[in-house]
């Protein structure tokens, strides 16, 4: 086990503690000598953590503390770089020049050896798809994140194209091509668009009436999808 993933342990057994918890206690559940249970608790109050008490006396970390971001264990540093490697594959080149951004920044502050174990990773995306549309997503993004109308034209499956204007709350990406969902106007329904079939596309100063999150949640139940865990 690394010392890093070891302070995250460390860390998450206090919290289960209510009352203050001896260190040989401490060293038992964790399975490290006294010692070194010791060094550790001084280097998370090094780094901030609110763990209160002292040898002999016992120990508690005060309510309300959160975790740094970066303690990561090992399955969380290779779900991040898979992520953002199949991410960086992906013809939204915004979003996949922030991915190879983001590994960088993380890399940088990073403890050495967590460092170390994001660059030795062996899990690798597949390659780089094809755009398949003529649309830059990074718009349809931003219209998500301010809830903002979209117009465009739509290309059904038959040929025939109409023009919409829509309510995106919601950005699906699929191996050969990205879907939005969206409260269509023209139709009064939720629908669902591939980006491939999308010309002509506005993204208008007008928010919609209603909130994304609240859009997200009525197609759900419309879909009987479930809700993320």
């Amino acid at each position: 086990m690394s010392r890093s993933e070891r302070l995250l342990d460390l860390v998450q057994t206090l919290r289960r503690h209510r009352r203050p918890v001896s260190g040989r206690a401490l060293a038992g559940e964790l399975g490290v000598s006294i010692r070194t249970l010791y060094r550790d608790i001084a280097t998370l109050q090094g780094q901030g953590a609110p763990i209160e008490g002292e040898a002999g006396v016992g120990y508690m970390l005060k309510p309300g503390f959160f975790l740094p971001p970066l303690m990561l264990d090992d399955e969380q540093i290779e779900a991040l770089v898979l992520g953002a490697r199949w991410v960086a594959k992906q013809p939204d080149r915004r979003l996949a020049e922030a991915a190879i951004d983001l590994l960088a920044k993380v890399a940088a502050v990073l403890p050495q050896d967590l460092r170390e174990m994001l660059d030795a990773t062996s899990l690798l995306a597949g390659p780089r798809l094809v755009q398949a549309e003529a649309i830059d997503l990074g718009v349809v993004r931003e219209a998500i994140r301010h809830e903002r109308k979209l117009g465009f034209d739509y290309t059904d499956a038959n040929g025939a194209v109409s023009r919409r204007l829509v309510w995106p709350f919601a950005l699906g990406f699929f191996d050969k091509t990205r879907v939005l969902a969206a409260w269509c106007e023209t139709r009064k329904d939720f629908r669902h668009f591939r980006a491939d079939r999308i010309s002509a596309m506005v993204l208008t100063e007008s928010r919609y009436p209603r909130r994304r999150q609240a859009l997200l949640k009525d197609w759900r139940r419309n879909m009987d999808i479930p809700s993320p865990a």
